[in-house]
């Protein structure tokens, strides 16, 4: 068991049952002694409460039950908290939130989604402050590098907290943080969400061309074009001053890009061999939130009139019914 770091004064809760969620968790628990956790689930909630573990992801996890407060009803859980954590994929955002009657304005929520919220097609800092009126001093964002099913392993793993108020981000970073979680801050909160929204298409990008037999120098190629297209995304849609060389931007994308845990690039990998996208995402059993963010970050470059040959290579695959093979030989004549 890794040392405690004390944290206080600080209700967190969780909301969320899958792999992400359970490993933020998991994260929390080294440092609080109560920690909420809304799940929809309520046969997971019973089988936690009973066997100390997720019973759907990352199994092998023993929760320490003593330390949670676990729950189907999310009212109860935002009224008791005054910090949460939402690790809910974007596309199921609205319809979860649909129940709820607390005010997250007076909340400090954090998102650890890394995806577009459909209705609008806002990330999720953006949804949470047009649609519940949280301020952006409250509003903070968790990203990586890191997989879920490391923590779960307790490998050395690193996380980005961005949030506009320091004082905030310090206070969640040092909730997360353990011998195996290392942390720091940031003030790039739509930067640092961005970036997770297109390392994940990258990804999938990357598991098509690897599925198709692109070997290593063509996935360097691949990446190396990868990086400068978010980072001038990023220079178009929030223009301050960034190193994309940080963790929070190419770190994230090469593990997203490269990992065996990384659903992106494993969802990119059945799509190279031939898979429909429902096919895809059936056997799955997971949410591929790159899918989703692809036709988002589509509409987000032709506003902004850029060009983007990756990001748009992946969306004719997935969305224009183009063929994979075909796609990425035409791509790899635009690279440099």
């Amino acid at each position: 068991m890794a040392r405690r770091i004390e944290v206080k004064h600080l209700k967190i809760a969780v909301a969320g049952g899958g792999s992400w969620a359970t490993a933020l968790v998991k994260m929390l628990c080294e440092n609080l002694e109560n920690l909420g956790w809304w799940m929809r689930n309520a046969q997971a909630v019973q089988h936690i409460e009973m066997k100390k573990h997720n019973p759907n992801y990352l199994s092998a996890v023993e929760l320490p039950i003593d330390r949670l407060t676990l729950s189907t009803d999310l009212n109860r859980i935002a009224a008791e908290s005054d910090c949460i954590i939402f690790a809910i994929p974007a596309a199921f955002l609205t319809p979860a939130l649909e129940e709820l009657g607390v005010p997250l304005k007076e909340k400090v929520v954090v998102s650890a989604i890394k995806g577009i919220v459909p209705e609008g097609n806002r990330i999720i800092g953006q949804y949470f402050i047009d649609e519940q009126g949280v301020p952006r001093d409250r509003l903070a964002v968790i990203t990586g590098p890191c997989h879920a099913e490391e923590v779960a392993l307790e490998k050395l793993s690193y996380l980005t907290v961005a949030c506009e108020n320091q004082r905030i981000a310090k206070k969640i970073a040092r909730a997360l943080r353990s011998d195996y979680i290392q942390t720091k801050i940031s003030t790039d909160i739509y930067g640092a969400e961005y970036a997770a929204v297109l390392k994940n298409v990258y990804a999938i990008a990357a598991g098509i061309a690897h599925s198709l037999g692109y070997g290593d120098n063509f996935q360097a190629v691949l990446l190396s074009n990868a990086i400068r297209e978010m980072s001038r995304f990023l220079a178009a849609v929030h223009p301050i001053e960034r190193d994309i060389k940080d963790l929070a931007y190419l770190g994230d994308l090469l593990v997203t890009a490269y990992s065996s845990f990384s659903r992106n690039r494993m969802f990119g990998n059945m799509i190279g061999k031939g898979y429909t996208v429902r096919a895809a995402q059936l056997e799955m059993n997971m949410i591929a939130e790159g899918y989703y963010a692809a036709s988002g970050i589509q509409q987000v470059k032709e506003a902004h009139g850029l060009k983007m040959p990756i990001a748009s290579a992946v969306y004719s695959i997935l969305y224009g019914g183009k063929s994979p093979e075909d796609t990425i030989e035409m791509l790899s004549t635009t690279l440099d």
